[in-house]
């Protein structure tokens, strides 16, 4: 990872598990976007959640976090598109006795500037979020260009 990147911590609390004291699947996305906010706050750009749906989410879950465990999670930019940023996750955590560091999720997701939410129309990002968020390490693609 090498794009703009926020780390978010916390522990799993009883709230965010299931009755055998093991996270919801759906807590994993809480722990990306909170991430995420990290990340904007820390470069300088507000507003941004509340015009920046969710396209496409994808995870891999690989191991279960349980009640009281500590948990990391990393989020990085990975594309900066016209009109779309595409996500990477890590998810991490840490058992309650301080033991084994696993990881739990990874994946991506996709968010699109929709300003107008009556169109639901795309638009370009504010060239001053564009500004704030690039880097050499960020692809700024048009959005129909993948990146590899």
């Amino acid at each position: 990872m090498s794009g703009p990147f926020a780390i978010h911590r916390t522990r799993l609390e009883w709230i965010d598990t299931d009755a055998a004291g093991i996270y919801h699947n759906t807590t994993v996305v809480r722990f990306a976007e909170a991430a995420e906010a990290e990340l904007m706050r820390a470069y300088g750009v507000p507003g941004y959640f509340p015009v920046a749906p969710r396209v496409r989410y994808e995870v891999e879950f690989e191991a279960s976090i349980r009640f009281g465990e500590e948990v990391e999670t990393r989020v990085e930019l990975i594309r900066l598109g016209r009109s779309s940023m595409t996500f990477g996750f890590e998810v991490w955590s840490d058992s309650e006795d301080g033991g084994r560091h696993r990881r739990a999720a990874h994946g991506s997701y996709v968010t699109v500037h929709v300003p107008d939410k009556e169109t639901g129309s795309s638009a370009p990002w504010p060239t001053a979020w564009r500004t704030a968020l690039g880097t050499t390490d960020v692809r700024a693609e048009s959005d129909s260009t993948r990146a590899h």
